[in-house]
């Protein structure tokens, strides 16, 4: 998939650990193992084969080299995972240090959760030498099942030991669930006469569907920035990019995104919303619209990335409506899917989104690096070549063009195409 890119912020390595003083790891301490060994005794007893071991990463730290300012945005599922419960509280004043994050076991639902995630704090924060509460936690994987954490304990010395400032691709494939792809983006850009750097890592390819945050991202930055304002950019930007992300309309008990800066770059930090806040946001903008499009691009059994863009409309919160609405279609994916122009989906979808806008100013457009076709114009359909916009709607990016001709407003929302994987996926994720 192509990074988009803008003038002023130059992509590079190095994911969460691109920007000074963050280093990063990610071990396989065995929590895969220990969740197999309880289905290998279920199958045993019912004559069934076991399943296979596995040796990927599902431990991982980022740790900051001093004490950072840090934000945060969480789920509003109201069966919230542990993580974020503790999480919140750890981030009360504004400030950590560190991340300590598991896959296989969502640590959610789970009467003794609380305990198990402020062990994992605990344990992290005594090998680092830390206060339990500059401790961030996250977790992902299976819901409703308490999590082991005799393997996390064990696992942590190692993972300690592992810390580097080139650790990030350990850490990506630590938070790996269902993700085909690791999901990582970095930039330079400067504040001020300062160069800094902010990168992140996402997980995330199905329970896509957001309110204040979408799947487990962490992102970093040297930049010296107030808690205050950090928190301002990353909410604002949460919601023009990973909230407007859906792959399949169910929103997880553990999403999560967080934001560390550590202020190394030594630019003066940033207290109000000047160009310096402004230099900061869009960095955040482009490292987390790409985590956005990467995360819809390998959602579940996905074989398409599409991006709805309504444009010309009479406000933001219309344009967002229905482009989100678009996106959410399950018959429009299911036909995205088979690369059929059925623009009649589209309208449906836009039909019932929840806001007002002119039908009869309606037209869109179908689009791929194959061209572009119109479909409708004026609210009603318009002959097109089928050949033609099949050939466009088999590339595994596409466009959903929609004007309203009733304003100056746009916005643009991300998902991609539904098919057999995904149920398959889906209907075996504990095995």
């Amino acid at each position: 998939m192509k990074l988009q890119s803008f003038s002023s912020y130059q992509f590079v390595d190095g994911g969460v650990c691109a920007a000074q003083g963050f280093k990063a790891n990610g071990v396989c301490c065995g929590l895969k193992h220990q969740a197999l060994s309880t289905a290998t005794e279920q199958a045993a007893a019912a004559n069934q084969p076991a399943a296979p071991a596995t040796k990927k990463n599902d431990l991982a730290m980022i740790l900051a080299d001093v004490p950072c300012t840090a934000a945060a945005v969480y789920t509003q599922n109201k069966f919230k995972g542990a993580p974020i419960l503790v999480t919140k509280a750890h981030l009360a004043d504004g400030h950590a240090q560190a991340v300590i994050v598991n896959s296989v076991n969502a640590n959610t639902c789970n009467a003794d959760g609380e305990q198990k995630a402020n062990a994992m704090c605990k344990l992290a924060a005594d090998a680092l030498g830390l206060a339990e509460n500059d401790i961030i936690v996250a977790s992902t994987g299976v819901i409703g099942q308490s999590l082991p954490i005799e393997p996390i304990a064990n696992g942590i010395p190692s993972l300690v030991e592992g810390l580097s400032y080139t650790g990030n691709s350990e850490a990506v494939h630590a938070i790996m669930t269902t993700d085909t792809r690791e999901k990582e983006v970095a930039v330079e850009f400067k504040i001020g006469k300062k160069t800094c750097r902010l990168g992140g890592m996402l997980k995330g390819s199905g329970m896509i569907h957001p309110n204040m945050a979408t799947t487990l991202t962490f992102i970093t930055t040297d930049a010296a920035v107030s808690p205050e304002m950090l928190q301002r950019a990353l909410s604002d930007v949460v919601r023009v990019t990973l909230n407007r992300v859906s792959v399949d309309g169910d929103q997880s008990t553990n999403d999560m995104v967080c934001i560390l800066a550590n202020g190394k770059a030594g630019n003066s930090e940033i207290t109000d919303e000047g160009a310096d806040y402004l230099s900061l946001r869009g960095a955040l903008y482009t490292v987390m619209l790409n985590l956005a499009r990467m995360c819809a691009a390998d959602g579940e059994g996905a074989t398409k990335l599409i991006e709805c863009i309504v444009s010309d409309a009479p406000s933001e919160d219309v344009a967002e409506k229905l482009a989100k609405s678009v996106i959410e279609s399950s018959l429009f994916k299911a036909a995205m899917f088979g690369a059929d122009a059925n623009w009649g989906r589209i309208a449906c979808a836009m039909g019932y989104a929840d806001c007002d806008f002119e039908i009869s100013g309606v037209d869109v457009d179908l689009a791929s690096a194959e061209g572009r076709i119109a479909v409708a114009r004026g609210g009603f359909g318009v002959p097109f070549s089928e050949d033609d916009a099949k050939r466009i709607l088999l590339e595994d990016e596409i466009q959903v063009l929609i004007s309203l001709h009733s304003g100056e407003a746009s916005a643009a929302a991300w998902g991609c195409d539904l098919t057999y994987d995904y149920v398959q996926i889906n209907g075996d994720y504990r095995s």
